[in-house]
């Protein structure tokens, strides 16, 4: 199979249509992925060989640290570029900007796959670590879509304040929480834009729901799930999907190669459940809903709470409090003052019990972010130098 960098994606994209007309399956890794070429080839020995044609492989490893190889069906994923064009109103919009490496599934399907399915041209950036080049190519921009992650928007805040890119008529936020506290920053920004709360996973390849943002106010209302897509919940409340679009095998290191057929019930990693009407709830992270002394946790309701009342980005790890009983401390991004601290102490004191609050309050002067741009949770524990601005005294 042949394998692209990222890096070599960066100086040439033709090389994603190259080896999408090409039909050997093809391998894309991030320059960054965490793992060596022996373990990559170790792996990818271990796909069937009818797979072997029509497919590509991808690496994910999110925030768990158990890398794994995904490998998608060229003829599904296409059919799923047609669904989003379709459901997410893309007809007007006459070109996709790169704000995310396309090794991150979200952006391979959602910007560079789509171009090419419905004849769009895709316009590279260096995303938010160049914001003036980014800056000039926003304002250059002509009915064009975005893809972003939630945790972005303080940033875009930050470079653009002030500015407006009224070219931009389609935003896509996916791969975290969405950002519906700042809504109003993200309008600002883009004032003729239409903003979509995208969900799924590497697995689904990577789509699963959508739902416009002004369908609900809630940032945990993920949507419906897309047509040829099914979503259930068990009794506790572990969220899995049967998608026609999905991907078509997982290889681990630990278990090997797994299919995924049109009857496979895939699991999330999250916790969700439907609503009335038709939508869905999303819970978080499985492991991020968890006892603390007999009470249940949810980071994902801590969080909304938090960026209620917080203007920068925040984060928060798990942590074992003195007594061995499990926790989770706070992250912030940049340093809060201490008035601003104990705000948001005040905060978390009206809505949730005191065992819902964190063990601490930290900060850095920016979260660490894996290359999707998603918080980089492994890495934020063990970042040196945070900075400690509270902590539980019981």
């Amino acid at each position: 199979m042949r394998t692209i960098l990222e890096h070599q994606v960066n100086l040439r994209v033709a090389l994603l249509d190259e080896a999408w007309s090409d039909p050997e399956t093809f391998v894309l890794l991030p320059d960054k992925g965490g793992v060596t070429a022996e373990w990559v080839e170790a792996q990818l020995s271990r796909v069937p060989c009818e797979l072997h044609t029509g497919h590509f492989v991808m690496l994910t490893s999110g925030s768990t640290g158990k890398p794994k190889l995904i490998v998608g069906s060229r003829m599904r994923s296409e059919g799923l570029a047609r669904t989003l064009h379709q459901w997410q109103d893309c007809e007007p919009v006459g070109q996709a900007i790169l704000t995310l490496p396309l090794t991150y599934t979200y952006s391979f399907v959602n910007q560079w796959l789509w171009s090419r399915v419905v004849g769009r041209p895709l316009v590279q950036t260096a995303g938010l670590s160049r914001p003036e080049e980014l800056g000039a190519t926003l304002r250059q921009a002509k009915d064009a879509m975005l893809c972003l992650v939630g945790v972005q928007v303080p940033l875009l805040e930050q470079f653009f304040a002030g500015q407006a890119f009224p070219g931009v008529i389609r935003v896509h936020f996916a791969g975290g929480r969405f950002p519906q506290e700042r809504l109003a920053v993200v309008a600002a920004l883009f004032p003729n834009a239409s903003v979509f709360n995208n969900y799924g996973c590497a697995e689904a390849m990577p789509r699963l729901t959508l739902r416009r943002a002004n369908e609900s106010p809630e940032a945990s209302n993920i949507g419906r799930p897309l047509p040829g897509i099914e979503l259930a919940s068990d009794k506790h409340d572990a969220l899995r999907f049967r998608s026609r679009f999905s991907a078509v095998g997982i290889v681990e290191e630990s278990s090997g190669f797994t299919p995924i057929t049109d009857e496979t019930w895939t699991p999330t990693g999250d916790l969700g459940r439907p609503t009335p009407d038709g939508s869905w709830q999303l819970l978080g992270r499985a492991s991020e809903v968890f006892k603390r002394y007999g009470e249940k946790i949810s980071l994902a309701s801590l969080l909304t709470t938090v960026l209620a009342n917080w203007s920068g980005q925040a984060a928060f790890y798990r942590e074992a409090d003195l007594r061995g009983e499990e926790g989770h401390v706070l992250v912030l991004a940049p340093a809060p003052e201490d008035a601003q601290v104990r705000s948001l102490l005040r905060a978390l004191a009206a809505t949730h019990p005191r065992t819902h609050w964190p063990i601490r309050v930290e900060s850095l002067d920016t979260l660490p972010t894996l290359s999707s741009g998603k918080v980089d949770s492994i890495a934020l524990r063990s970042v040196p130098d945070k900075r400690s601005h509270w902590h539980q005294r019981i």
